[in-house]
C-alpha cells in the first residue's frame, strides 16, 4: 500500500526516481525498494518523502475507505521503525486521517526519536509488557505493564526504555501525526 502511494505521488507530481533523491536527500536506489515494496522505510523516512509531496504520514498510508470492521492481524500489517535497534510499530489501525493505533516495541536502552518533539495531536499509550519511561517537557512518567499514559502531544515527548528487557506498547495518536 505505501509503495504504490509513493510511486503514485511520485508520477502525480512529475518526478524521477533521482529527483525525488535530490529532493528527500535519499538515494534512487532506495526508493526504488520502497517502490517496489521490496523494503519497508523507516519513519525518518517516510516523514521525508511526506514533505517532499507536502502530505502528512496519514496520506501515505492512506487506504480507500475501509470496510466496517477493519481486522488486522499479525505477520500481515505494516511495520514502520526509526533505524536498525530503534522502535519498530506495527500499525493496527487502516489508514485513516482520523485515528491512528500502533503497537510499538523497543530494545532496552532504546529510545522512539533521538530527541523529543511535538505534534497537533492527542496521544495515549498503554504498556503492553515491561516498562516504558515517557519523557513529556521537563516530567518523567516510569510505566509499568497494565499503565497507561494520555497527553497533548504538541509538548515535546518521547518514549525510552531504560530497562533491561523489550518493552511492547500500544500507542493511539488522533489525529495521526505527520
Amino acid at each position: 500500500m505505501l509503495s504504490e502511494r509513493v510511486k503514485a505521488l511520485r508520477a502525480q507530481h512529475g518526478l524521477s526516481l533521482r529527483q525525488l533523491a535530490e529532493v528527500t536527500g535519499l538515494s534512487a536506489a532506495l526508493l526504488s525498494q520502497v517502490e517496489r515494496g521490496v523494503t519497508d522505510p523507516s519513519l525518518s523516512t517516510v516523514r521525508r518523502l511526506a514533505e517532499a509531496f507536502g502530505t502528512d504520514l496519514a496520506t501515505l498510508f492512506a487506504e480507500q475507505p475501509p470496510g466496517d470492521p477493519h481486522v488486522s492481524r499479525p505477520g500481515h500489517r505494516p511495520l514502520l521503525s526509526a533505524g536498525e535497534g530503534a522502535v519498530v510499530y506495527e500499525r493496527l489501525t487502516p489508514g485513516r486521517s482520523d485515528l491512528e493505533v500502533l503497537r510499538g516495541r523497543l530494545e532496552p536502552g532504546r529510545a522512539t526519536s533521538p530527541e523529543p518533539w511535538g505534534h497537533a495531536s492527542v496521544e495515549c499509550a498503554v504498556v503492553l509488557a515491561g516498562t516504558l519511561t515517557v519523557l513529556i517537557g521537563d516530567g518523567r512518567h516510569d510505566l509499568l505493564t497494565g499503565e497507561s499514559i494520555s497527553f497533548d502531544s504538541r509538548a515535546p515527548h518521547r518514549y525510552l526504555n531504560t530497562s533491561t528487557v523489550p518493552v511492547e506498547f500500544l500507542v493511539a495518536v488522533t489525529p495521526p501525526n505527520p
